[in-house]
């Protein structure tokens, strides 16, 4: 009778080719398994919870239909890309509003990582055996799906108000709402890194959100601004989200701005890159804190 191969050589010998492969396919099938799932789970809340999808769009439709009608006749833009003639208010402000409301829901989905992280299944989630990166980047999935189902919901009523986009421009744009999404996601999943309780959360957004919108192209051209004050030009012209802005509104009119693509790409890689340093628990400011859920155990 032959004896069984010693224990200690069949741990330092490797699995044969076949066994290695099916190892494999099992770990990019569990992580594809895990991606899903938190992705479909973000996605039945925001069905389930039909209040928070209209509660988006009344922030952009009340901008639209009461402030750009006021300001019709007064805050026209001339000639500029990527428009070829001159158009009214209501039609500038389309692209920046449905960038705005990703922009929110950015930080809205990073409110709720506090309180996952905290007391909700992303505090499971972060101490299994995922890495780190795919538990953030499906999560950033997550959010950005439910961004750009609510922006195209908003343009859907912004074309009935004569917002003058070509057809073509709706799809054409898609890349780039996705791109905007996952850079205003990750933003806000680095700075859900830095707070540590839900009510804090709130004011660190007030003095992120507001700013970032307001100082950018979304309600008015940049060069309106210069005539006013360079130094809040340069402020809005350093703003990400005045890129995400610009991207979304030149791919609406099937035009492509590399500037904006790059900033938006760049920014949105170096954030989800911190974030992802940031809940590590051996490194980041999780590991000051003693894990996810603050912890000192």
């Amino acid at each position: 009778m032959t004896n069984p191969t010693p224990l200690a050589t069949r741990i330092g010998t490797a699995p044969p080719r076949g066994q290695a492969a099916r190892i494999g396919r099992l770990d990019a099938v569990g992580y594809l398994i895990c991606l899903g799932g938190i992705v479909r789970r973000e996605l039945l809340r925001f069905f389930n919870q039909k209040e928070r999808f209209f509660s988006a769009l009344v922030r952009p439709l009340v901008w639209l239909f009461i402030f750009a009608a006021g300001f019709r006749n007064t805050l026209g833009v001339s000639i500029e890309p990527p428009y070829q003639t001159y158009v009214l208010y209501e039609v500038y402000v389309v692209p920046g509003l449905a960038v705005m409301i990703q922009l929110f829901n950015g930080m809205q989905s990073s409110l709720s990582m506090v309180y996952d992280r905290e007391v909700g299944s992303m505090k499971v989630l972060l101490t299994s055996p995922y890495p780190r990166w795919l538990l953030l980047l499906a999560k950033l999935i997550a959010g950005v799906a439910v961004s750009i189902v609510q922006a195209y919901a908003f343009l859907a009523v912004a074309y009935f108000w004569e917002s003058d986009i070509p057809w073509l421009g709706y799809l054409a744009a898609l890349p780039a709402f996705l791109a905007t999404g996952l850079m205003l996601g990750a933003i806000g999943l680095f700075l859900s890194s830095l707070v540590r309780q839900l009510e804090n959360f709130a004011s660190v957004m007030n003095f992120v959100i507001f700013p970032m919108f307001f100082a950018s192209s979304a309600l008015y051209p940049l060069w309106r601004i210069r005539e006013s004050s360079e130094t809040l030009y340069w402020i809005c012209e350093l703003n990400p989200f005045s890129h995400a802005v610009q991207l979304v509104r030149f791919a609406l009119y099937l035009q492509f701005e590399p500037v904006a693509c790059a900033v938006v790409v760049g920014v949105g890689l170096a954030f989800f890159g911190m974030a992802v340093v940031a809940y590590d628990p051996g490194r980041g400011i999780m590991a000051r804190r003693g894990g996810p859920a603050g912890d000192n155990t």
